[in-house]
């Protein structure tokens, strides 16, 4: 018997998920209308979190944040089965994942923080990626069922708390590269560009693919061998900065970006590569 605690838009399509393969699934959501829309599908709603979690041997949670899970646990805790596995797929805090593995294998119970990168849609057909790291014993038994879940299962080896890292790490690229999309729309808003020809120039160049060349640059620790001279890419950052103040429209990302750059040619780095600006990170 599976328990889902949780019934947003990932709970709610992986709880669909899970239910297409027959397995038994105990719903609980804090409106309890979510958790009763599922019923039609097989699904068993509770509006209790103990009653949601009787008789589970697995209980999974999608959750807003630290608070919210540990709410909800402590709740759980008088329906909870000696030996019932805790996987919590939240996006939270490293400490709040180490303190929680630690106190609920105290309390007889195994948690495992597995958190994801997947949309809804990815929930409802199984793929994606999903992130674990902690007592390799434990994620040997539950990687076969978390596998089915989703596409891809990361392990991040023994370290509690590394998988929680790896997924913040994830989610602070995403902000930052959706903030610095926005800055580039607000550019091409000031310089009246219109979005078909943003649309056009992505349809054919795509920087994603850079990635991976770009990530090893910069944490070579090598800058010595310019491709674009940090004097360069601050002068780029300058006209950028200048043609949106001519347009009236605020920057959110590249001044606070030119601040950076200013810091290392005044440290004597322009002539450097312009990735000399990671240099402290990976140092």
């Amino acid at each position: 018997m599976i328990a889902f605690l949780g019934m947003g838009l990932l709970g709610e399509n992986f709880t669909r998920a899970l239910l297409k393969k027959g397995n038994q699934v105990q719903v609980w959501n804090r409106t309890f209308s979510k958790a009763a829309a599922l019923e039609p599908l097989g699904a068993k709603a509770f509006a209790g979190v103990a009653d949601a979690v009787r008789g589970a041997d697995v209980v999974h949670l999608t959750l807003k944040d630290d608070e919210a899970v540990d709410e909800v646990l402590a709740a759980a805790f008088p329906g909870l089965a000696a030996g019932t596995v805790l996987i919590d797929h939240t996006t939270t805090s490293v400490p709040g994942a180490i303190e929680r593995t630690r106190v609920w294998k105290e309390h007889g119970f195994t948690y495992l923080h597995a958190p994801v990168f997947m949309g809804p849609q990815n929930a409802l057909d199984s793929t994606g990626t999903m992130m674990v790291s902690g007592d390799q014993d434990v994620i040997a038994r539950q990687e076969p069922a978390l596998s089915g879940m989703t596409g891809k299962v990361l392990n991040f080896g023994p370290e509690t708390g590394r998988a929680a890292a790896i997924k913040l790490l994830g989610n602070s690229f995403l902000v930052t590269f959706t903030a610095g999309i926005a800055d580039m729309l607000s550019l091409a808003k000031a310089l009246q560009v219109p979005l078909s020809d943003v649309s056009t120039l992505f349809d054919t160049w795509n920087p994603g693919a850079l990635l991976p060349a770009r990530l090893k640059r910069l944490t070579s620790g090598v800058y010595t061998q310019p491709s674009w001279t940090l004097n360069m890419a601050r002068k780029d950052t300058g006209l950028f900065m200048e043609a949106a103040r001519q347009g009236g429209i605020p920057l959110a990302v590249i001044p606070s970006i030119a601040i950076e750059m200013d810091k290392w040619i005044g440290k004597g780095h322009g002539g450097d590569d312009w990735t000399v600006i990671a240099k402290d990170a990976v140092s």
